[in-house]
């Protein structure tokens, strides 16, 4: 990495050994006058392998469709459309109550991270672990094969361990274990199932119809109701809807009639809060996988030697927030060949329909996990949810196999292999050119005196970047990029002593990220 300073007479110092004839340059701003908070909950994965991943995620999930039918009472899980519909101990050979989650607790809040919990509410779960094949293969499944399971125990007379005799599951009395177990270090948060949208076809030996808008707005009023009643001050999530026409039309919902999901959604938990007198949903949680594709594949498929490919994944994050990109989809083209802008689009929803709710994406990935498109996406991505106010997300599939991706994570929670973070303060940055880079600032909450820059090379060519810094004289900088071949231990500079000036001048790679650490 070389880093120059930029002093006032915009004198520099020195070449910039490596950079080309072709190197363009971007003049940024940041304005540090002015800040916006970064939830910390932004930087998660769905079941981290926390032996095999040293990146310290700072929220972990324990969802998915194997998570609809488990039952916590014996651990046994149905695979839904996943695997033959079939019951098993995929989710934990133990049949000690909660095993399954307990164990995931236990890690996550070892590991400082907040955690979500899903509350099973399709109304049965996997009575047995008795694979192979599909539970339809026994006569009258439904009652043989599965477990009726409620929202409410009669009584609140809560015990542990459950009563495995009663044909019975609770998850009022699932979530009251979990609040006597957890640990009061991090969070713990519930989600209200996962994929509804799709369980006809995912769980379709539970779900045999096509739910409706009216089924599952009763339905997460009643077991959101039931885990307020024994957890009031846990954050509740839904409808953990899976995409696109989930959002729109709940997967083509019987009653939808032209009305938009999320906005009847939204405004029928409003009205179940008047009810109530307290809030049952706290955060609106969706789905993103992008459909946007390149040379006619699909971001998100990991296929090689695809420059046309790897060039729509670097440019996919722009679809959830950019006014003027347009991707290449079905939905670009289902809303007449306009801009996607997700983000603001779902934050507009709750501004509409339930002010006060937060926002979160529990599943997504952009493909690329060991490419560097792969980490010029995942760093934007994070940035993007960070700058956009979403108050949690997490990766879905990410593994020790994604170096590149989890080097995405790194120029935010590690950048220098010491414990290095950006700051938890947002910053106004001016300057940009979206499809060539993205430059995220931010300030550090408990030290004033430091500023992190995460700044993205989205092209194959040198870039230079010009921070100019406005009410922040650094005085030192450090610099951290990583990019293919350096994405577990970055590219580092030497410190550099900044004299009075307007801020640095940094220099990218092709297809890099660095994080820039500034003081003061």
């Amino acid at each position: 990495m070389y880093f120059r300073l930029m002093m006032a007479s915009c004198v520099m110092f020195g070449m910039l050994a490596g950079t080309t004839m072709g190197e363009t340059t971007s003049v940024v701003t940041v304005d540090a006058s002015t800040t916006q908070p970064i939830s910390p909950f932004i930087y998660g994965a769905n079941n981290p392998d926390w032996k095999r991943i040293d990146v310290p995620f700072t929220l972990a999930r324990l969802g998915g469709n194997r998570l609809t039918a488990y039952n916590w009472e014996n651990n046994a899980s149905n695979a839904g459309a996943d695997w033959h519909h079939q019951n098993d101990g995929y989710l934990g050979r133990s049949d000690e109550a909660g095993w399954t989650v307990r164990s995931f607790l236990e890690e996550a809040q070892r590991h400082q991270a907040a955690a979500i919990l899903t509350v099973q509410t399709i109304g049965h779960v996997a009575a047995d672990k008795n694979p192979p094949g599909d539970v339809n293969r026994s006569a009258n499944y439904l009652k043989t094969r599965f477990v009726p399971s409620y929202a409410k125990k009669p009584g609140a007379n809560y015990i542990y361990p459950p009563d495995l005799k009663d044909h019975a599951v609770y998850e009022d009395e699932q979530v009251w274990w979990i609040e006597k177990i957890k640990s009061s270090a991090t969070p713990v948060w519930y989600m209200l199932d996962n994929e509804p949208d799709l369980w006809s076809w995912t769980h379709a030996r539970i779900q045999t119809h096509k739910p409706t808008y009216a089924e599952i707005i009763a339905n997460n009023l009643e077991y959101g109701s039931a885990v307020k009643a024994v957890a009031p001050k846990a954050l509740v999530f839904g409808p953990a809807s899976y995409g696109w026409k989930g959002f729109q039309t709940f997967q083509d919902a019987p009653d939808a009639k032209g009305r938009n999901f999320l906005d009847v959604y939204l405004e029928a938990m409003k009205q179940g809060e008047a009810q109530q007198g307290r809030r049952i949903l706290d955060v609106l949680d969706v789905h993103w996988y992008p459909e946007a594709k390149g040379g006619g594949v699909r971001v998100t498929d990991n296929a090689e030697g695809n420059a046309a490919l790897e060039e729509a994944r670097i440019q996919a994050p722009r679809s959830l927030w950019d006014p003027e990109y347009i991707e290449e989809s079905w939905i670009a083209e289902s809303l007449g060949k306009k801009p996607i802008q997700l983000v603001p689009s779902l934050l507009s929803k709750i501004a509409a329909h339930y002010p006060g709710t937060k926002l979160s994406v529990s599943e997504y990935n952009f493909g690329g996990g060991s490419h560097p498109s792969g980490l010029v996406a995942e760093a934007d991505v994070l940035g993007i949810f960070g700058r956009y106010g979403v108050f949690a997300a997490c990766n879905w599939g990410v593994s020790r196999k994604d170096v590149a991706m989890l080097a995405g994570y790194r120029a935010y929670l590690n950048y220098d292999g010491q414990g290095g973070k950006y700051g938890s303060m947002g910053l106004k940055v001016t300057g940009e050119s979206p499809a060539k880079n993205s430059i995220y600032a931010s300030l550090d909450a408990a030290d004033a005196k430091k500023m992190t820059v995460v700044a993205i090379n989205k092209t194959g060519e040198d870039q230079k970047v010009e921070l100019k810094t406005e009410h922040f004289m650094p005085t030192r900088a450090h610099a951290f990029t990583f990019k293919e071949g350096f994405y577990e231990q970055p590219v580092t500079s030497d410190p550099i002593i900044a004299p009075k000036g307007e801020g640095v001048t940094v220099s990218l790679p092709p297809y890099s990220v660095t994080t820039v650490a500034l003081e003061r």
